[in-house]
């Protein structure tokens, strides 16, 4: 009996959180806990509002072509949980904070610093930021330069 009662709250929990496991959660999840990083991330990052970017440039490019932004312009795009739509899934719109720090609901739930990737290092933005990027976007990494 009491094993029930422990999953009926559990799944309550998650049901109205909205938290699964391995699930990205948006960064607006992870003010609670980090409003310094998150407001600092908000104020400074370009990634902050980065849909926005490509939106302008939606009429000038092929469904196929947009679609190709989501990659390093939303949250998680291609991979389970992440970006699928505006309209799907707005709260990972922009490139957020688990796009560094990987999918966030098991973090969120648990509280445990070792469910999410905390400590960064450069090689953790060369997917995003590989040579052609580098080239055609002038990639300067914000890790040491106020991003948090």
């Amino acid at each position: 009996m009491r094993s029930i009662l422990v999953f009926v709250v559990a799944l309550l929990i998650f049901t109205q959180t909205g938290y699964t496991e391995n699930n990205y959660v948006g960064s607006e999840k992870c003010k609670d806990c980090h409003e310094k990083e998150y407001r600092r991330f908000q104020k400074y990052s370009k990634k902050a509002e980065s849909y926005k970017h490509i939106a302008l440039m939606e009429k000038g490019l092929t469904q196929e072509e947009f679609k190709k932004c989501f990659t390093c312009h939303t949250t998680g795009y291609g991979k389970q949980g992440g970006f699928i739509s505006l309209s799907q899934t707005p709260k990972l719109k922009n490139n957020g904070c688990e796009s560094c720090h990987g999918p966030g609901g098991d973090h969120i739930a648990s509280e445990d610093p070792e469910d999410i990737k905390a400590k960064l290092t450069i090689d953790d933005c060369i997917h995003y930021h590989n040579s052609e990027r580098v080239k055609s976007f002038k990639f300067k990494p914000l890790k040491y330069a106020g991003a948090h």
